[in-house]
Parts: structure tokens; C-alpha cells; sequence
């Protein structure tokens, strides 16, 4: 044991890591047995559902093969859709490579399910930073706003509870859909239960039995044992390069939920009148479903680089939602440097640790999308996959940097030790 002890200590030393910090991620690695052990049992279960869907669906290997041009009978396709369904516990799927990230399921969701003359209502607060333009918050082309589709917002809670009082009073004959992002975004809010978000849509349905509720589930598929969609919500989307994809998914998202919630998107992504009956799988149906048979082990691996880094921030002073001892719900590790040197740091030291383009330096640029310079670390295999080990964070106050992923727990360690390495060499953080 001593001799594997020497081995890996040598090993962290010849890729950057000092005694020091090795020595300090050791220590505060032998509080977190019992986390990491109910991580595991979490995955146990996910990776039983998963299989149970797939082995429910029938998945052959004629399943795993392509189709070009229209795509019509693409038998892998409406296959792997079936399973999605059966693992969302929801009456119908779309999953499809043409939906090209997060922010365009959740457009494709709202747009095809909203009409002129009704509202949007977010209970939750300010959505991610990418929606503005498409709810029209900010003014851009095509947005809801264009085609006469209203927006209100109820914050927060400074709590982060809901506010009930408001919600109710938000509701009115136009409202039609509500949105409610599980994860924190770029804020410093707690992430969404399953249990909290089924609350709110208990009472939002009682209000008005009619609303569409619509969960944005990005970074929070198989952290828990149930999701959104067994607790009522009429659509859960998600991205398939992030928790679902499981790493292996090239492109692509989601959208489960209510069936006629689901053809009214299959209508706008495809065309009214073919909506689920075309749509080419171009050889990625395979990757699809090895990464999802992958994503509930692989989400595991994720959360626990999560609760290593809040534990390793947290007793260094800094701000980290959630901190080192709450139960997790999302991917996500928020941590507040309070200065653009500690998020540059940071995600210098995340990129430095990365399999792919290691060597390149992250600096801020002005994304699009969003309302202010963003710093990006993501040296992945799937260009912007948030699953692997990346972090990110927009340069204002309260300067605060994003952390997720990690495809193996190994790898997301070394992540967030290269990560402490980088703020110490800067003078932006100090050992105990």
C-alpha cells in the first residue's frame, strides 16, 4: 500500500501537483467515504432503470445501425425513443441529433408549445442566460416576443424558496406554460429537487389544472432516483452532451413528456404533417445508446468531483453552492472567487488537466448568447461537452466559476487538485 502510495504521489508530482496540495486533497478525501458510497448506490439504481428500459424496448442490434435522407422506419430512432420514455416514466420522447444543444430543445419546447397571445411564466426566477434571447427579454430575431408571446417572472425567494404568494398572484387566464429550471445556471441559487419541483407544480396545477408545466432538467438527469417528469411535470428536456449522453453522444437533446407536448415539438423541428416520421440518425444512433447505457455511472464519477471540489473550497473560505454537506441534485459546483483572477485561475487549471488541448490558455471572450465576457475550460472530446470535466463562469461580480463533469472520478480529482494548483501559483488562494 505504501509503495502504490510513493507511485501516486510521484505521478500527480511529474503532472504539476505539489506535496502540499496532494497532502490536502488526501485529507479531505477521508471524510467523504460515506458520500461517495451513496453516490454510488444512487447510480446502482439508475443503471437498473436504464438497462430495464432498453431490455423492455427490445434494443437489437439492428437498432444500433443509421439511416440517411429522410430517415423513414429508422427502427434504432423510434426504438430509442421508446426508451427514453420508458426511463422518464412519460407518455412519448423526441431524441434527436438535430436538436443541436440545451438552449434549442428548450426553444423548440416553448415555441412549439406556446401561441400568440400567451404567456410564459418563470416561478423560479431569472432563466439561463441563453433563453433571454429567446423569450425576448433581450430584444433578438425570432424570439417569443416577436410573435406576441408575453414573459413574467416570479424571483425567488431570498431563501431560495418559492414565492407562493406571488406565483399566485402571476397566474392569469393567458398564462399557458411554466418553465422551471432544476439547475442554478449562472446564479448563486440553490439547484431544484425532484420533491421541490413536484411542490410547485402541485400548486401551479392547482390553480390552473391546464398549465403546461416544463422542467429545463440540464445537469440534473440520474443524480436522484426519480425525475421531474414522476412529479408531474408535462415535459422534461435536457441535452444529450451533458448528463445523457453519458459522454459518447456526439450532439443532440431531448424533450419527454405529455404525447401531444411532444408532437407539437416534432412538428417544429421537422414540419407539420411529417413531425416524428423523418429526421436521419446518421450513424450516431449507436453512441446514443451506449452513452446513455453509460451516463447513470458516468453522472456518478461527475458528482463526485462536485462534492470534492465544495469540500476543498469550502474549507479554504470561499462561497460554494452547494456546500460540502448538502444533498446534491444537479452536476454543477458553483464557487465564488469574488475577483476575475480566481475564475481565470481556475479554469486555466481545468483546462490544464484536460485530455484534449491541454495546453491552451482560456481567456474571456464575448459569447454568444450571453450578456457579458465568459471564460470557458473544456478540453473535451465532444466539442462544448459539459459532462466532461469543464468549467465555466461569466467575468462580473459576483465572480463566481461553474465546475461539472469529469467522465471518471480519476480524472475529475486530478481536475480540481490542477484547479487549487493554479490559484495557489496566481496568489488567489492559500492553504490552511
Amino acid at each position: 500500500m505504501e509503495q502504490w502510495m510513493e507511485q501516486q504521489t510521484e505521478m500527480y508530482k511529474s503532472m504539476g501537483i505539489s506535496a502540499e496540495v496532494i497532502s490536502y486533497g488526501e485529507k479531505i478525501l477521508e471524510g467523504l467515504k460515506n458520500r461517495f458510497e451513496a453516490i454510488d448506490r444512487v447510480a446502482e439504481y439508475n443503471q437498473l432503470k436504464v438497462l430495464k428500459a432498453m431490455q423492455e424496448a427490445k434494443v437489437s442490434e439492428a437498432c444500433l445501425l443509421g439511416t440517411t435522407g429522410y430517415g423513414y422506419n429508422d427502427l434504432g430512432r423510434d426504438t430509442l425513443e421508446e426508451v427514453y420514455a420508458g426511463i422518464f416514466r412519460t407518455e412519448d420522447a423526441l431524441v434527436r441529433p438535430q436538436i443541436t444543444c440545451g438552449t434549442h430543445a428548450l426553444a423548440l419546447a416553448l415555441m412549439s408549445n406556446l401561441r400568440p397571445g400567451d404567456e410564459l411564466l418563470s416561478p423560479v426566477g431569472k432563466p439561463y442566460d441563453t433563453l433571454e434571447e429567446v423569450i425576448g427579454i433581450r430584444p433578438s430575431r425570432g424570439s417569443l416576443a416577436e410573435y406576441g408571446i408575453t414573459y413574467r417572472q416570479v424571483d425567488l425567494l431570498p431563501d431560495g424558496g418559492f414565492d407562493y404568494e406571488n406565483i399566485r398572484r402571476a397566474v392569469n387566464g393567458r398564462t399557458k406554460l411554466v418553465t422551471i429550471q432544476r439547475s442554478k445556471g449562472y446564479q448563486t441559487r440553490p439547484t431544484l429537487s425532484v420533491a421541490a419541483i413536484g411542490r410547485l407544480i402541485a400548486f401551479l396545477k392547482e390553480l390552473k389544472p391546464d398549465l403546461i408545466c416544463m422542467v429545463d432538467n440540464c445537469y440534473g438527469e440520474f443524480v436522484e432516483t426519480t425525475e421531474p417528469s414522476e412529479a408531474g411535470a408535462d415535459m422534461v428536456v435536457g441535452s444529450l452532451i451533458k448528463n445523457p449522453g453519458g459522454g459518447l453522444a456526439p450532439t443532440g437533446g431531448y424533450i419527454a413528456g405529455k404525447k401531444a407536448c411532444v408532437e407539437n415539438a416534432a412538428c417544429r423541428l421537422t414540419s407539420p404533417g411529417l413531425a416524428k416520421e423523418v429526421g436521419a440518425s446518421l450513424g450516431m444512433t449507436a453512441s446514443f445508446y451506449h452513452g446513455l447505457f453509460l451516463a447513470p455511472t458516468v453522472t456518478a464519477s461527475a458528482l463526485k468531483g462536485a462534492v470534492f471540489a465544495a469540500n476543498i473550497y469550502e474549507r479554504l473560505g470561499f462561497a460554494v453552492i452547494p456546500n460540502g454537506s448538502e444533498e446534491r441534485h444537479d452536476i454543477i459546483q458553483a464557487v465564488t472567487f469574488g475577483t476575475p483572477e480566481g475564475v481565470t485561475a481556475f479554469c486555466r487549471g481545468i483546462q490544464a488537466a484536460a485530455p484534449v488541448d491541454s495546453f491552451v490558455t482560456p481567456e474571456p471572450w464575448d459569447m454568444p448568447g450571453y450578456d457579458s465576457k465568459v471564460i470557458m475550460a473544456a478540453g473535451a472530446f465532444v466539442s462544448g461537452s459539459s459532462i466532461e470535466l469543464s468549467a465555466d463562469g461569466p467575468i462580473k461580480p459576483p465572480y463566481a466559476v461553474y465546475f461539472q463533469g469529469g467522465l471518471t472520478w480519476p480524472h475529475a480529482k486530478f481536475g480540481i487538485l490542477k484547479s487549487l494548483q493554479a490559484l495557489l501559483d496566481e496568489n488567489a488562494a492559500r492553504l490552511p
